[in-house]
């Protein structure tokens, strides 16, 4: 895999990297890791409620009353 990033981008990666003493990579990866993880939760939670919410409809209705 090849990940291209605007001089920008490297740019501010190059100063995290100098701030944390961590390679560029290591700190690349990690980020990728929590997004993935982050995005996989959401997603496992929307599934969720689209299987369970119809199911509780009528007492959420009335809930809301």
């Amino acid at each position: 895999m090849t990940l291209r990033l605007t001089d920008e981008e490297t740019e501010a990666l190059r100063r995290r990297s100098e701030v944390e003493q961590r390679s560029m990579q290591e700190i690349a990866r990690q980020a990728i890791r929590e997004y993935t993880e982050a995005h996989g939760r959401a997603e496992l939670l929307d599934q969720v409620l689209d299987d369970e919410l119809p199911r509780y409809s009528e007492a959420l209705r009335r809930l809301g009353e």
